[in-house]
């Protein structure tokens, strides 16, 4: 008889509870206990225990209600503070492509000169070329001759004083081995 009884009974909830979730209803409502304060008072307003275990919970369901309160509260503090930290992100973000642009931007424009420097030199007589570079510091006269046609810094460096010539080349070969 036990043995028919469980899937009875499993039936009888299973059944409604069901149909309940078909039609999309809560299901939290029919299954939780609800009294209101002066209902568990019914009847017992003669025992001291009671009535003090009655006052106990309502303390408890006032202080779980604040707590609850609070809660949502640093939640909502939680979600500004989210939603500022999410902006100022994207305009660091915006401030960063722009600092990459304009770094990128101004490196265009310094290899731009470079290279018209380079090709001043290129166009320039040996012996010109050779008189403007012995009066620049040497590590600048050094990746000029670098950088100009091989043919070029040749005749360059062969228009140079020897002294300075030397001098030069030690600054190329300087920088060749710091810049692999």
């Amino acid at each position: 008889m036990a043995r028919h009884l469980l899937p009875a009974l499993t039936l009888l909830f299973a059944l409604p509870a069901g149909a309940m979730i078909w039609q999309g209803q809560n299901l939290s409502g029919v299954f939780a206990a609800v009294a209101a304060p002066t209902d568990l008072l019914d009847g017992c307003g003669d025992v001291p225990e009671a009535v003090a275990l009655a006052e106990e919970l309502r303390d408890r369901a006032l202080r779980i209600e604040r707590y609850m309160e609070s809660i949502d509260a640093r939640k909502a503090e939680l979600a500004q503070a989210e939603s500022t930290l999410r902006e100022r992100l994207a305009e660091l973000r915006a401030q960063k492509g722009s600092i990459t642009a304009r770094q990128d931007g101004a490196t265009q424009a310094v290899r731009t000169d470079i290279d018209r420097l380079i090709a001043l030199y290129d166009q320039m007589k040996p012996a010109e070329a050779a008189a403007i570079l012995t009066n620049l510091p040497a590590d600048f006269a050094a990746e000029i001759l670098m950088r100009v046609q091989p043919e070029a810094g040749a005749r360059i460096i062969a228009a140079v004083e020897p002294r300075q010539a030397a001098l030069l080349t030690a600054q190329m070969g300087a920088r060749s081995v710091r810049n692999p």
